[in-house]
């Protein structure tokens, strides 16, 4: 068991990372706003730390801390801007909000490493440390879906109308859910740039889009745990189909679509289905055996 976990442990660091840039994007969507700004987020979360720890000289988690703050804030004051823009509109002003954060870190000089990127950024962070974050987080994002939290979230994302009926500010849930995610996106930002020591402005673009959409629709996008799933198949199944060698992308690609067209709701969808099944035919297998004996 140790052997392979000393041989995956990069691959087990980037699921948790991914992760965590997965529900910058899964969060968002949960309040009804399709917002892409978590990228951004990330770009932002990686630079900060990186020139704290370089230019400042600082620790690995005070450089963490204001990589995830300066993001948060960031992503905030977007919201503010954006807010009342939706659907396609918001998903195009929030990509081009991470485009500018790399063009930013291109034109940033010495400051953020020009094109060339900033080398030297290595933290002290270990696997219990991104655990013990990433658990946290989960921890915090599973007391948001449940019960009455949970179905304000829900109302407000399927009918904004009647959760202002009830009295439930759809503007400030929305609001809020940027800040979140800029959190979320820095913080995957600062951890990913402080274990591998550098970041360029080529690793803050569109693929990263991709990678946090790929990982909440093949998962699921209405839970943590759909998350947590889609980052696990996105990280690990380029290592499962290493066997097809030249055509691992064309296999890679063929699976992701089919999980969009025959998984709409995910995988963690098609769990939940089985499960509800199961119990409704025990359900009815026990109400049956009831009458049978009356």
């Amino acid at each position: 068991m140790s052997d392979w976990y000393y041989m995956n442990v990069v691959l087990i660091q980037t699921t948790l990372t991914t992760l965590l840039l997965a529900l910058s994007i899964q969060v968002p969507l949960r309040f009804g706003v399709f917002s892409f700004a978590g990228i951004g987020a990330f770009g932002i979360g990686g630079y900060g730390g990186a020139m704290a720890m370089v230019h400042l000289e600082w620790s690995t988690w005070p450089s963490v801390l204001v990589g995830t703050l300066a993001a948060g804030v960031a992503v905030f004051l977007l919201g503010l801007v954006v807010q009342r823009l939706t659907g396609l509109y918001m998903g195009m002003a929030t990509i081009a909000f991470t485009l500018i954060v790399s063009v930013v870190a291109v034109n940033g000089g010495d400051l953020t490493g020009g094109a060339g990127g900033l080398y030297g950024a290595l933290g002290e962070i270990t696997m219990t440390h991104i655990v013990v974050v990433v658990v946290a987080v989960i921890a915090l994002l599973a007391f948001t879906e449940a019960r009455g939290l949970g179905r304000r979230i829900d109302t407000v994302r399927e009918d904004p109308e009647l959760a202002n009926a009830l009295g439930i500010d759809v503007a400030n849930y929305r609001r809020l859910s940027f800040l979140v995610s800029g959190l979320l996106g820095g913080l995957a930002g600062a951890i990913t740039t402080l274990l591998r020591s550098t970041i360029t402005p080529a690793e803050v673009n569109f693929h990263l889009v991709i990678v946090a959409l790929t990982a909440i629709v093949v998962g699921g996008a209405r839970s943590w745990l759909g998350a947590l799933i889609g980052a696990v198949i996105f990280v690990w199944l380029p290592t499962w189909l290493s066997f097809v060698q030249e055509w691992e992308k064309v296999a890679y690609g063929f699976i992701v679509a089919a999980a969009a067209i025959y998984l709409p709701n995910g995988v963690l969808g098609v769990a939940k289905d089985l499960l509800h099944r199961f119990r409704t035919r025990e359900e009815r297998a026990r109400v049956a055996a009831l009458q049978e004996t009356r």
